[in-house]
């Protein structure tokens, strides 16, 4: 059996409505039937499915087309052979076993008392909790929140050392840019007044 394209039939639909090949050259480089390619041409064959570009997948050159349209005897020859599409794997929530939920909150506690400098986004990445929760516990209207004991999220390996030191980095150089921001402004409002 020669080499035939990703996804044959889908590619078959796409040279039949996008190029002047013959039936033949069709059938041949998508290793079907030529009375096969006469009905996808007709609407009789592949209802339904959707066109395959060969060449954005790289199994044909638009200049192979081209010469192809303009001598019926030349075939069609696959650049490369296409097993696989990637298929990227969404991130799936990952699992809290109940005995470890308290760890979160408790962890959000400590961050608000210890490093009060993060903002509530920085403090729910580290610990993989919701802006909200934090919001909640920074304000002591989490619905536990007298239950809450702080504990802190690298021992409790909710996140590491590393991450912990360059989101504090972070928020630090925050409150340095806005510290200047407020110095230039009280400066302007000095000058505007004078």
């Amino acid at each position: 059996m020669p080499d035939a394209p990703f996804m044959p039939k889908a590619t078959a639909v796409w040279l039949v409505e996008n190029t002047t090949l013959t039936f033949k050259q069709i059938a041949e480089f998508c290793n079907l039937h030529e009375l096969e390619v006469k009905g996808i041409a007709d609407g009789d064959v592949a209802k339904g499915i959707k066109a395959y570009n060969p060449i954005l997948a790289g199994q044909l050159s638009r200049e192979e087309i081209e010469m192809c349209s303009k001598d019926t005897e030349k075939k069609l020859s696959l650049l490369k052979k296409v097993d696989e599409v990637e298929i990227k794997e969404r991130k799936k929530p990952k699992y809290t076993p109940l005995s470890k939920r308290q760890d979160r909150p408790d962890a959000i506690l400590w961050l608000c008392k210890n490093a009060s400098e993060l903002t509530d986004g920085q403090i729910s990445k580290l610990v993989g909790s919701t802006k909200g929760t934090v919001s909640l516990i920074r304000k002591r209207s989490y619905w536990n929140f007298s239950n809450l004991k702080p504990r802190d999220p690298v021992i409790l390996s909710l996140c590491t050392q590393e991450s912990f030191e360059k989101s504090l980095e972070k928020a630090k150089r925050r409150i340095e840019r806005e510290k200047k921001a407020k110095i230039r402004e009280e400066k302007k409002s000095q000058a505007a007044s004078v």
